[in-house]
């Protein structure tokens, strides 16, 4: 089962799953998230380094979370994506809907 974290850097939310973005754990992960929201963070992060598996639900859920954010103006933050999740971004041309960061302090630093 997903474990899904969540810290306060200042005034940014990261959420942290570990484990698979799938079908089985998707809709548990959007709650995370929509609660997130709900708590209007200036900024919310998506540290992804402990993301082992992502499918076509987790991208969905990932890009419902991006036009979320985008409503308020902002760009949904990805942390520690790695290079099997940065490949199916780019090869479904999901890549330019979130700001990339190798981690979460460069993704604070940068805001």
């Amino acid at each position: 089962m997903m474990q899904i974290h969540t810290q306060r850097h200042g005034s940014a939310t990261v959420l942290k799953p570990e484990g698979p973005l799938t079908q089985a754990q998707a809709n548990r992960f959007k709650q995370y998230v929509d609660d997130a929201l709900a708590q209007r963070p200036k900024r919310l992060l998506i540290d992804a380094s402990a993301v082992s598996a992502v499918d076509s639900r987790g991208l969905e859920v990932l890009i419902e979370a991006s036009e979320k954010v985008a409503e308020s103006g902002q760009t949904l933050g990805l942390c520690g994506v790695d290079a099997n999740l940065r490949e199916v971004l780019e090869l479904t041309g999901l890549s330019p809907l979130f700001k990339q960061y190798s981690d979460v302090a460069e993704a604070v630093r940068g805001y």
